[in-house]
């Protein structure tokens, strides 16, 4: 760099005075990378008009009912939302209760507080039985193989100086135990109607009781809170989970009494079981018009601007977005509710528009989507779209050496396969011209590698 400030200085004296030359180059030289590292990166960082995280939470929110209680997991489902309240001052009826920090005393505390225009969560237990290390962990010591009742699992937990509710550990320390993981919590239908847990049309779908079944050894003080929420609330308030996780537990084990309303999974007394070939977000039963209302009026935040900086996190997301609004897409063409599928099929199109958010095979029930509505220009332009980005993909690939195409044969087949799969949409959809004519390209790229062994189609 020395050199180079050294050979323009020598250049420039040719036209300029020293005394002018060399303020000229040490101004240029002390520019010329922070002006190069701006033009060629701002793009990249710019930040300006990009509100995907705020909108994100929004959409949570609001597919919550008012007065809802909202059950987070960690970090990412749970600091937006906060946000969204505390500085936005939005929808702060809800109750967000990070279910992590419900392993805490203090954070125990707080929640039998009223925050803003949301009320108190019920809980039962009293301080002095929660505070510090108390109950951290429930051990399951079977005493029975019939279910109990919640309210008397809750009740025993509770139990205080008597040795007939602790059992002795090898350290001569004494700890509370649950005598059956199998839990009933029973279900008045009339208070259900009453408090309007779910609409009208799933009334005869109500169940007498909820089956709970807590897995594992012990159970930790975040989910005895949950357990004791749930008994205490008895459906007077709307309580949900944000489904930032997957796993039972952090559902309370409720996976087959949930309904999806937009974004989050409402607390239902209705028994909805995933098939097994299911995805795993599969998960709750769909009130098409409740939630088609909640997703129609979310703020997208400039989702989809093509002016806008989309970050990776902002195009993960868009894997929940995607995977949601299909399932109600597909309810309603069930429901026959063509005209409201077109408008949510669009809306996710021009949100979540292809080019932006990548994610390909997430795009595929959409198509099938147009297809099935009649929208077969619709579904034929995103497979345009589609088409091209894996031919690209394989051309790329064949100007590689054989021996850099075996490093990355798994993503060869992967993009082959997938290509496939569109070809066998337009041919499940009946559109033998655009199938027929998009097969020989198809067949011709396969044949470049054709030591993959994959087949062609016919």
């Amino acid at each position: 760099m020395g050199y180079g400030v050294f050979a323009i200085f020598e250049g420039l004296k040719k036209y300029l005075s020293p005394k002018i030359a060399l303020p000229v180059v040490m101004a240029s030289a002390l520019l010329a990378g922070p002006v190069l590292l701006a033009k060629e990166n701002w793009d990249d960082h710019d930040r300006s008009g990009k509100y995907t995280a705020l909108a994100m939470a929004k959409s949570y929110l609001d597919s919550c009912e008012p007065n809802a209680i909202l059950f987070t997991i960690g970090d990412n489902d749970t600091f937006p939302l906060w946000y969204a309240q505390e500085i936005e001052g939005y929808r702060t009826d809800v109750r967000i209760v990070n279910t992590s920090l419900l392993a805490t005393d203090w954070y125990i505390d707080q929640m039998k507080n009223k925050a803003y225009e949301s009320d108190p969560i019920p809980i039962s237990f009293k301080r002095d039985q929660y505070k510090g290390s108390k109950r951290d962990g429930i051990l399951f010591v079977e005493k029975t193989k019939e279910p109990l009742l919640l309210n008397d699992i809750l009740n025993f937990i509770k139990i205080e100086n008597d040795d007939r509710a602790t059992v002795e550990m090898n350290s001569g320390k004494r700890m509370h135990y649950y005598p059956s993981n199998k839990i009933i919590l029973p279900i008045d239908k009339q208070t259900i109607i009453k408090n309007k847990v779910v609409s009208e049309k799933f009334y005869d779908s109500i169940v007498p009781q909820i089956n709970i079944t807590i897995k594992g050894q012990a159970l930790y003080k975040n989910r005895l809170i949950m357990l004791d929420i749930l008994n205490e609330n008895n459906w007077k308030r709307p309580m949900y989970f944000t489904g930032g996780s997957l796993a039972d537990e952090d559902f309370l084990w409720l996976k087959d009494y949930l309904e999806l309303d937009g974004m989050c999974y409402k607390i239902v007394p209705i028994k909805t079981v995933k098939d097994d070939n299911d995805s795993p977000l599969d998960m709750g039963l769909i009130d098409s018009d409740k939630m088609f209302n909640n997703v129609m009026k979310w703020d997208w935040g400039n989702s989809g601007n093509p002016n806008v900086m989309h970050d990776i996190e902002t195009k993960k997301n868009s894997v929940t977005y995607r995977s949601n609004i299909a399932r109600l897409m597909e309810t309603l063409i069930n429901e026959g509710k063509n005209e409201k599928a077109k408008k949510l099929i669009d809306l996710a199109m021009e949100k979540m528009p292809v080019e932006i958010f990548g994610y390909y095979t997430l795009v595929e029930p959409f198509i099938q989507g147009y297809y099935e509505i009649g929208e077969t220009k619709k579904a034929q332009q995103i497979l345009k779209i589609l088409l091209v980005k894996y031919q690209e993909n394989l051309t790329y690939y064949k100007s590689l050496s054989i021996n850099d195409q075996n490093k990355v044969a798994v993503d060869i087949v992967s993009d082959i396969e997938r290509y496939r799969s569109l070809l066998e949409i337009m041919m499940l959809a009946n559109d033998t011209i655009y199938y027929n004519k998009e097969k020989i390209i198809f067949n011709n790229f396969n044949k470049k590698f054709s030591r993959f062994e994959r087949e062609m189609l016919h």
